[in-house]
């Protein structure tokens, strides 16, 4: 049985005026999650701005979700790096914090062959006992992992039991869909392509929109997880909008923008993330309103 499904929320980490953690926020924001039915949550990945906290931060961002949530959902951890030594010790502090599994991006920059990424995921999953999710995220890392590669790093090290993938590359989906085991989880990486890869067969989606609308998230997945795919395509026609409003500009300046309107975090960013431009911001507002969502 898979363990990693459905709708699961790669959570923002909200902060305080003067840039310091807004811990209140985001306990509050995990109880917004889990009682509109989340399925998981992703605390200190790229939409939580991973890039610009500390390893102590880190820790203390995990820690505070896998306290708030108590066992009521699983918490997958960032713990990427494009440095090997780095992503040890990141997989380290999150299986102390008590995370139920880990989120790790392929290295980017360095762009390793894929016996390099066989080498990487076999170090992490060496140093702890977590099972793995792989991110394959071509617009971050500036290398596509492909399909057969996929395939090759979850056959050889048994501890990847998952992808999020967000290559938008329907084919690449399928094959992996396809050469998996049974067991392999296939999550999105992009909210406008959970239909379309549960419909070919995946799990669920790892997301950014459902910080907003966790419920409705997790009502689309429900439906594709039951073969619902009449109720499933009129929730992703319905909410389109929205999953493409977040990504006018660099996520997660949308969604936090948005999680401010909505009253639940304070708008601030971490340089070099800002504030959005008053245009973006404006069309991001009129999207909401047209949800009833402000």
């Amino acid at each position: 049985m898979k363990k990693f499904k459905g709708a699961i929320t790669a959570i923002v980490t909200p902060f305080l005026e003067d840039g310091e953690l807004d811990l209140e926020s985001l306990e509050n924001l995990v109880e917004f999650q889990i009682k509109n039915g989340i399925f998981g949550l992703v605390p200190c990945g790229s939409t939580g701005e991973a890039a610009t906290l500390s390893d102590e931060e880190k820790d203390l961002v995990i820690k505070t979700v896998v306290k708030k949530v108590r066992k009521r959902v699983p918490v997958i951890a960032g713990a990427g790096s494009n440095d090997t030594v780095k992503a040890v010790k990141l997989s380290q502090i999150a299986e102390e914090a008590g995370a139920d599994a880990l989120l790790h991006v392929t290295p980017f920059y360095n762009k390793p062959t894929p016996k390099g990424l066989v080498a990487h995921f076999k170090a992490i999953a060496e140093a702890c006992d977590l099972p793995i999710i792989l991110y394959n995220v071509p617009g971050r890392t500036g290398q596509n992992v492909s399909a057969e590669t996929t395939l090759k790093v979850a056959k050889e090290v048994p501890s990847v039991i998952g992808v999020k993938e967000a290559s938008g590359n329907i084919t690449q989906i399928m094959d992996i869909c396809k050469g998996a085991s049974k067991s392999f989880c296939v999550l999105s990486g992009d909210d406008a392509m959970t239909f379309p890869l549960m419909a070919l067969g995946g799990d669920g989606i790892i997301s950014v929109v459902s910080n907003e609308i966790p419920k409705e998230m997790s009502a689309l997945t429900v439906a594709a997880l039951a073969g619902d795919w009449k109720k499933a395509r009129k929730l992703h026609y319905e909410w389109l909008d929205l999953m493409n409003i977040n990504f006018v500009e660099t996520n997660p300046q949308p969604v936090k923008t948005a999680l401010a309107m909505m009253g639940r975090i304070k708008e601030v960013f971490r340089l070099p993330l800002v504030e959005m431009e008053e245009k973006n911001k404006e069309k991001l507002r009129e999207v909401l309103t047209s949800h009833k969502l402000v």
